[in-house]
């Protein structure tokens, strides 16, 4: 009989917490759960999530103790693991994140460039918060953190939490190997065993096969230097219901491929391949931010509010999304020891031979109790290998600013970003950033 887990869900008040629950009671047969716990610093916010789980729970599940706290003792008190997914500053510091970089003709945007370097030195502070408290309550917990940007808080926990038992995951390949399932007819991407190696929101697929060995990869890079990661079903619908900002980044994958054929890319990578393009399309007044605060949030609080105004669950709207399947399958893995084949952020340490072995790499790794076992992905070419040494440069001079406190770091971290056009440009940037983030960041020197 398998052990029942204790579950704490750290950003409770998250528009992506109710996915995730759906998603655990979804998967009670192959993970049991006898607590779930949900720990924020905004009680108002995290209520509105939680009063509706409450109801969900109570009615699908009601042998599983609920509660929902502020208080870090009180959430952090027998805990087997911490799902973290916290945006420090919330929607409306993203934001600012994307329009201050694009008063400068530099795409804002939330992982990349100026914007993701701000959000890394917020989410930084908020993420080491949460292990100490994980560590000082339940030091035996295990913590899948998947707040963003994943890359920099992942560098972050290597340096200044070296021993701590934290995996550091990201949803989007996930995403993208649901298009790929589709576009080459299977049920599942799970369907396939893939090799992939990068940073995060910076990598490459370099192999792909079904469970039978066949290589799958000629029908992807076929579709993929058409229509990029545009799915069969969405280009035969006339209405897809897919956002317009998403169809264009799966689009301009086919952009991104052409740059190494041999390879199918990390849709991010457009940020750093075609940075202009991106300007050129954005809208200063309304972006990504705006259009996730007008939708998404919307969207789910409302349907959390019309679930505790009806008093039941029961046709509930909200659904389990992609990366919340894969958070509980890591935790499945440490759990029972399954040995699952994921994609993880790990230090290095030799898996990609001829890189940076402190670097915090994705990459496929074996899953079990004891962690994740990283796969060895052998030498990586000259292109690949330049960009990332360039990139994983700027995610630990970003490190090294939040822990120095240094204006000098940080504006070599953002003059060195590829997104960045010169160093005035960067130091320009990082005057406004700091201005905008001075209740968030420690103070520059």
């Amino acid at each position: 009989m398998l052990k029942q887990q204790s579950i704490l869900i750290a950003g409770g008040g998250s528009t992506f917490t109710p996915g995730i629950v759906m998603m655990l009671l979804d998967n009670l047969d192959k993970f049991p759960i006898r607590q779930i716990k949900f720990y924020d610093n905004d009680e108002d916010r995290q209520n509105k999530i939680a009063d509706a789980c409450r109801i969900l729970l109570k009615e699908r599940a009601p042998e599983i103790a609920f509660s929902a706290t502020t208080k870090p003792e009180e959430a952090f008190t027998d805990i087997d693991f911490v799902m973290a997914h916290i945006r420090v500053g919330k929607y409306a510091m993203r934001e600012k994140d994307e329009k201050i970089p694009l008063k400068y003709g530099v795409i804002g945007q939330e992982t990349c460039g100026p914007g993701g370097i701000a959000y890394g030195m917020r989410s930084i502070g908020g993420v080491l918060e949460l292990v100490d408290y994980m560590e000082k309550y339940s030091p035996d917990a295990w913590m899948l953190n998947y707040s963003n940007p994943a890359a920099i808080v992942a560098e972050a926990t290597r340096k200044l939490r070296p021993n701590s038992k934290i995996i550091n995951i990201c949803d989007m390949p996930v995403g993208i190997e649901h298009r790929m399932a589709e576009v080459l007819g299977l049920s599942s991407r799970k369907d396939m065993t893939v090799r992939y190696y990068g940073l995060n929101h910076f990598g490459w697929w370099t192999d792909i096969r079904d469970k039978d060995g066949n290589d799958l990869m000629p029908k992807i890079k076929e579709h993929v230097a058409k229509h990029g990661y545009v799915t069969p079903a969405e280009l035969s619908s006339a209405e897809s219901d897919i956002e317009a900002s998403w169809k264009h980044t799966y689009e301009k994958a086919k952009d991104v491929f052409a740059l190494d054929p041999e390879t199918l890319p990390n849709t991010y990578l457009k940020y750093y391949f075609y940075a202009q393009d991106e300007v050129a399309i954005a809208d200063p007044n309304y972006t990504r931010a705006n259009e996730v605060m007008d939708h998404r949030e919307k969207l789910v609080f409302s349907e959390c509010q019309r679930v505790v105004d009806a008093g039941t669950a029961r046709d509930v709207k909200l659904e389990a999304d992609d990366h919340a399947s894969y958070i509980v399958d890591l935790a499945r893995a440490i759990a029972y020891n399954t040995k699952e084949r994921m994609l993880l952020i790990v230090e290095n340490q030799g898996a990609l031979v001829n890189f940076d072995e402190t670097a915090m790499v994705e990459i496929p790794c074996l899953v079990g109790s004891n962690g994740p076992e990283p796969l060895v992905q052998g030498n990586i070419p000259r292109f690949q290998k330049g960009l990332m040494e360039q990139q994983v440069a700027v995610e630990k001079l970003v490190v090294e600013a939040w822990e120095k406190g240094s204006y000098q770091t940080l504006w070599q971290a953002l003059t060195l970003s590829k997104i960045v056009p010169n160093a005035r440009v960067a130091k320009q940037i990082l005057d406004d950033l700091i201005e905008a983030n001075k209740d968030f960041w420690p103070e520059l020197k």
